[in-house]
């Protein structure tokens, strides 16, 4: 069946609701590599949406998949438990952040892992207020949307939406936003809309995702530690696009010298696999009674078994360090261009969390069509690239860690290529 009549199909079946970024259809993949079903080769720096940190298909986590689906492939952990679900939270338990002791529950995807975070907190605290950040991205659920800091095109037509969510603006240099600036911002919540008393937790990504690939400056992720501890407040740290190597640490909140109560997991958690995580301070997570957490496909056991295969690969093939190697070669590569390319406003990162946002020349007012033509004539030629932020003015890099050294060299110079040209 020709493409053209794929798109057809997908026309007449499928709602305009579900954006599609690309017009072809993948007919096989294999790490950072991926081929349509016209036989074209593209290379994959999307994964999925950073669901792809270990590529597509990994050797060790397809067999690890397959080993289970010969086992069984689902009971409703909630009814039938499994020893992998326990396993893996003792894993994560001991990974994550924090040397306190902690527990893990499994949902199935980010959303449902943020969703769960907030009912932790409140339950635990009593209250109900939560403060997330303008640029945020939490999610597409009506309570993900709430604490999603863009309107376009997450919240059009879908209001109105849960109540006690606040938002505060989130520190960008760049943007004129300081840290006192976002500190401030905060304050006058407390001034004008909520009594901090009645905050159950402050949620917010140590590298905004969707919101253009800003780190939060590590003053910043401090002063909400201390706040947080001043007014009893659960601080949850979203780090389900920065997680799991991504940053060159296993978790983003490991460049920082404070820890999180929850920490919500996701996207590379399971290689491509549905899973996501909340883990988080023993006595929080205890605070929901029995029935309160799960669902039906939570911690589905064929993604668990991928991630268990996951955490054994970035460790075993150095995907820290990968990530950290990788990033620098493309930071490089972008801050040479920046001395040709007046449009490239600023290049940044953590590791391997990196983008390069675009500016009208000689100002620093937003370049979306520059933008959009960079990622467009990279799709034309081979090289499959996301843009983000708030302006729709930032390309961020979600390639494999696992990508070959000559995979990543070609796709640099399609890169710079979509650049220049």
């Amino acid at each position: 069946m020709s493409t053209q009549e794929l798109l057809q199909r997908k026309a007449d079946a499928t709602p305009r609701g579900v954006g599609v970024m690309c017009n072809f259809f993948i007919d096989h993949a294999k790490n950072a590599e991926l081929w349509t079903t016209e036989g074209k080769r593209y290379i994959d720096f999307a994964g999925g949406i950073g669901v792809l940190n270990t590529g597509h298909l990994h050797d060790r986590v397809q067999a690890a998949v397959a080993a289970q689906l010969n086992q069984f492939s689902h009971t409703c952990y909630q009814v039938v438990p499994y020893e992998s679900y326990i396993r893996v939270a003792e894993k994560l338990n001991a990974l994550t952040p924090g040397s306190f002791a902690k527990k893990t529950a499994f949902y199935t995807t980010g959303a449902e892992a943020v969703e769960n975070a907030i009912k932790i907190a409140r339950a635990y605290t009593g209250r109900a207020g939560v403060i997330a950040f303008g640029g945020a991205f939490h999610g597409r659920t009506l309570l993900g949307m709430a604490l999603t800091g863009k309107v376009v095109p997450y919240k059009v037509g879908f209001g109105p939406f849960p109540g006690d969510i606040y938002h505060a603006p989130f520190p960008n240099a760049l943007h004129g936003v300081s840290v006192d600036d976002a500190m401030a911002g905060i304050e006058k919540l407390f001034k004008f809309d909520i009594d901090p008393k009645r905050v159950a937790a402050i949620i917010f990504e140590p590298v905004q995702g969707e919101g253009g690939f800003y780190p939060a400056p590590a003053e910043f992720v401090r002063r909400i530690r201390a706040l947080c501890d001043e007014h009893g407040i659960v601080m949850i740290a979203d780090e389900v696009q920065a997680g799991f190597a991504r940053t060159g640490r296993l978790f983003a909140m490991q460049h920082y010298d404070v820890t999180p109560d929850l920490t919500t997991l996701a996207k590379s958690l399971a290689g491509g696999f549905p899973l996501a995580a909340v883990t988080g301070r023993a006595e929080m997570m205890d605070a929901p009674a029995p029935g309160g957490l799960g669902g039906t496909y939570a911690g589905n056991p064929l993604a668990l078994a991928a991630a268990d295969a996951v955490i054994g690969v970035i460790e075993e093939e150095n995907l820290l360090e990968r990530a950290n190697r990788l990033g620098d070669q493309l930071k490089e590569r972008l801050h040479t261009l920046k001395q040709r390319v007046p449009q490239i406003a600023e290049v940044r990162g953590l590791g391997a969390m990196v983008a390069v946002e675009f500016s009208k020349a000689g100002s620093h007012e937003p370049d979306a069509d520059f933008t959009k033509k960079v990622q467009a004539h990279a799709l034309e030629n081979g090289l499959i690239l996301l843009t983000c932020g708030i302006y729709a003015n930032v390309v961020r890099f979600l390639f494999p860690l696992t990508i070959e050294d000559s995979v990543f060299a070609e796709a640099l110079d399609k890169l710079e290529a979509a650049i220049l040209a």
